[in-house]
């Protein structure tokens, strides 16, 4: 009966058994997602701010020149839409890391882990599931900035879809390596705030390079270098049937090499570890 046992747990899992996990995966973080409709609206309410409250202000002060991918004068309003849908994706991807750091405090990471399945399946399964949650926010912002004069081409909905799903799977790779070697929640915070501002600012999502350069040469160099412009300009040029093959790259080497650190990276018992180095 044992060696029976041992045969079967030594057997070869077939793709049913890989489905089902991520199946499982997606289920519990969209009903994490549902049941939290607070999260919903607040990501929303970021880029609509920034989109409708502040694009109003900046409209007379910044003219936007006829650039790539676009083909005429554009308002500014135009202009940040595609990098307000990275705010997006940015912030889902830092709060799917809380969560995470949170899951491996609390148990339930750990539990995962259990399954016979390989460690970096089930990250990526996490980060694919957070990845598609995020789109839906992604579209319903798109839909309400259509009322603002945002009006991308009716094909450009769907040729952004393959963009906005790599970013956020950077985006969420990054955070999961950053949450692979945060000891405990407490800390993850001012962390997140030290990455995703700087990473916000510090690209053209609210204003062009050449903008950028004209201000301060080693602010639009560091603003070259930075992931998170490669994404807002890979989105910006899928969203008007463009492509930007640099940004694809950038973006696909990003998230392949924050993926391959977060998974080799990640350790359920950190949190265990240094809960565990206090004082007897």
């Amino acid at each position: 009966m044992n060696n029976r046992m041992n045969i079967e747990a030594k057997a070869p899992l077939n793709n049913a058994a890989y489905f089902s996990c991520f199946y499982g995966i997606l289920s519990r973080e969209f009903l994490r997602f549902v049941s939290q409709r607070s999260r919903f609206f607040s990501a929303l309410i970021r880029p609509l701010l920034w989109l409708v409250v502040f694009a109003a202000g900046f409209r007379a002060a910044l003219g936007i020149a006829i650039i790539e991918p676009y083909e005429t004068y554009i308002t500014y309003e135009v202009y940040i839409a595609p990098g307000l849908c990275c705010m997006i994706l940015l912030f889902n991807g830092m709060q799917s890391s809380l969560s995470m750091v949170y899951d491996r405090e609390m148990g339930s990471m750990r539990v995962l882990l259990m399954s016979p399945l390989p460690r970096g399946f089930l990250l990526i399964c996490k980060l694919a599931a957070t990845a598609l949650i995020s789109l839906a926010q992604v579209y319903t912002f798109l839909v309400i900035a259509l009322f603002v004069g945002v009006d991308p081409p009716l094909l450009g909905y769907l040729a952004v879809l393959p963009a906005l799903i790599l970013v956020a799977l950077m985006l969420g790779a990054l955070g999961l390596f950053m949450s692979s070697w945060i000891k405990q929640l407490e800390n993850f915070a001012g962390v997140m705030n030290f990455v995703i501002f700087p990473m916000f600012f510090l690209s053209s999502a609210l204003y062009p390079l050449w903008k950028m350069r004209e201000a301060s040469e080693w602010l639009y160099w560091l603003c070259s270098i930075n992931p998170f412009t490669h994404a807002t300009e890979l989105v910006r040029h899928a969203l008007y049937l463009k492509m930007s093959w640099e940004a694809f790259a950038m973006v696909a080497g990003t998230t392949l090499v924050f993926s391959v650190l977060a998974i080799k990276g990640f350790n359920p018992q950190r949190g265990m570890k240094a809960k565990g180095k206090g004082p007897a």
